[in-house]
């Protein structure tokens, strides 16, 4: 025996039955692990980065990365999502650059930075989500006197450990410094239910660069207010929540991200369930406990956790709370995978 496994080492050959446990587990066992990060700790140490460390070529953008515990000091938040806080100093420009990599912005708190998307220039406010596609040329821009961090999101661990990532410098500055009130982008696809049909074929990606804030408040207002007149329009009672979409294909807003808004009313206790598929959330506001895994947190605004693939997930308030939450379900939906759970509430 001691000769077999000396030729397999040989071969570079390993046999299934000593990796089995491992490599098909009975459900999914995530190495990631459930974990909290306070904003009040990350914005003062993007403050300081802001102080010490520049923006510009080699390093690209001031962006921190939420590394999971469990991942080996890699930067990444969840095996395949990417999570860190950018921090932009006033009159800074992020240079111009483009990857394959699809990303996001979200705005906690601040304004006065524009991300200029094939020289689109779009406003970044509180509240707003905005999408960046793979391969579009984007850079930023603080034209305010204040700083500004925000939420990026990328499938930076997805892209990595399938070895397809490419990246292209672009030019050192934003193309522009327009601040026009609504990008070209959303002129042309951010009326309800409409659209242009010079652009009608579908896009693998969003074209809609801005979803703002006041219109995901009025959609998640809408549900709870509809709920209480008696019609069931919630996801669960005092659970209301929306998905960004493409507006070209009513699917997702990225071929490997799934971005959601969450609002929970007063005393709404979430019920606990289980995904495949890694999420990342920010507490936009209010507070409300978390629970992972077994795992709890008192949180609140600007806060970030990660629920890990199939760990069971339940929130809860007694003041309301908001939530962004963004995930890797198109990938896991694409390849047939996605399986879910409802757990007994242990209350």
């Amino acid at each position: 025996m001691g000769e077999l496994y000396r030729g397999f080492e040989r071969e570079l050959l390993v046999p299934l039955w000593t990796q089995i446990g491992d490599l098909m587990p009975m459900a999914p066992q995530s190495k990631a692990q459930p974990h909290l990060w306070r904003w009040d700790q990350l914005l003062p140490l993007a403050e300081r980065a802001g102080e010490l460390v520049p923006v510009g070529r080699g390093g690209e953008r001031r962006a921190i990365a939420l590394a999971n515990p469990g991942l080996g000091g890699k930067p990444f938040a969840a095996p395949t999502l990417w999570a860190a806080i950018q921090y932009l100093n006033p009159g800074e420009d992020a240079p111009v650059h483009r990857h394959t990599q699809n990303a996001f912005r979200f705005v906690i708190e601040g304004e006065g930075v524009w991300t200029v998307v094939d020289g689109d220039p779009v406003a970044m406010r509180r509240g707003d989500f905005l999408p960046q596609p793979g391969w579009n040329w984007h850079g930023h821009h603080n034209s305010s006197d204040r700083p500004m961090a925000w939420l990026d999101g990328l499938d930076i661990p997805f892209q990595y450990f399938t070895d397809a990532t490419f990246f292209e410098f672009g030019p050192d500055e934003v193309e522009t410094r327009e601040a026009p009130h609504h990008s070209r982008s959303e002129r042309l696809w951010s009326h309800p239910g409409l659209r242009p049909l010079s652009l009608i074929r579908p896009t693998p990606a969003t074209p809609l660069l801005a979803y703002r804030w006041e219109h995901t408040d009025r959609a998640l207002a809408e549900q709870l207010a509809l709920e209480a007149e008696g019609y069931d329009v919630t996801v669960e009672p005092g659970h209301a929540a929306v998905r960004f979409t493409n507006p070209a294909t009513g699917g997702d807003v990225m071929p490997t991200l799934r971005a959601e808004f969450h609002r929970l009313a007063p005393d709404t206790a979430t019920t606990p369930v289980r995904e495949v598929g890694a999420s990342v959330y920010q507490i936009f506001e209010g507070e409300g406990e978390v629970s992972v895994a077994g795992r709890k947190w008192q949180t609140s605004r600007g806060d970030l956790f990660v629920v890990p693939s199939w760990q069971p997930l339940a929130i809860e308030t007694s003041t309301g709370l908001d939530l962004f939450r963004f995930s890797d379900a198109p990938i896991i939906e694409r390849l047939e995978l996605h399986r879910g759970r409802v757990e007994e509430a242990n209350r």
